[in-house]
């Protein structure tokens, strides 16, 4: 990690945006993400208890992708047809990754729904990404390709080299160089992990000159 880069971002961000994202002009910006609305949707929709139930399950998961400003209006309702067709075992299969990944093990929930999601051609990374982004929001990461290349890029991650197919391996050690940058920086800037994805690409994107 090129900590010199990440310390003129801070300072760049907060030239631009005193307060980092208790600045109005951030705050106005954030509004459209409905973070605290969907975090509280999450975080209650996937409590263990509810997995005794797999249809309710996916039908949240439905609901987290549809409603979410970051999954791209193209992924929705191909997610929603997709998980709307399996039969009643993939149903199963596809809850209870999930349950593995926000409960127990974590590897093998993710793997379970990348194989579910493959069989339709879905195995992207905000789809991949999206529900414990919401369930844990300040320790786990939504991966939008564009943005993860350039942090690997811009800041220098020389151990991680991004790949269009979904892997646990990518996704961990992403997860904790991402931790580990904002721990770097002025907590401001990391009210969620999304949030300070959001003021990386901001800094990639030269907004800030």
């Amino acid at each position: 990690m090129n900590l010199k880069k990440l310390k003129q971002a801070e300072e760049a961000f907060f030239n631009r945006y005193p307060g980092g994202f208790e600045n109005p002009d951030m705050i106005e910006i954030g509004k459209k993400h409905k973070m605290d609305k969907m975090i509280a949707f999450a975080q209650e929709t996937f409590v263990r208890r509810n997995f005794k139930l797999p249809d309710l399950i996916i039908d949240n998961m439905i609901k987290v992708v549809s409603r979410s400003s970051m999954v791209s209006l193209f992924e929705k309702p191909k997610f929603r047809d997709f998980t709307n067709s399996l039969s009643p075992k993939s149903k199963q299969l596809l809850a209870g990754g999930l349950e593995e990944l926000l409960h127990g093990q974590e590897q093998q929930g993710f793997e379970t729904m990348l194989d579910v999601l493959k069989s339709g051609k879905l195995a992207k990374w905000s789809l991949m990404t999206i529900c414990q982004t919401y369930f844990r929001p300040q320790f786990e990461v939504f991966i939008k390709p564009t943005t993860a290349k350039g942090v690997i890029e811009y800041f220098e991650l020389k151990n991680l080299q991004y790949k269009p197919t979904p892997t646990w391996s990518f996704y961990d050690e992403y997860r904790s160089v991402i931790n580990e940058m904002k721990s770097k920086v002025d907590s401001s800037l990391s009210p969620y992990n999304a949030a300070f994805s959001g003021f990386l690409m901001i800094t990639m994107e030269g907004r800030l000159s």
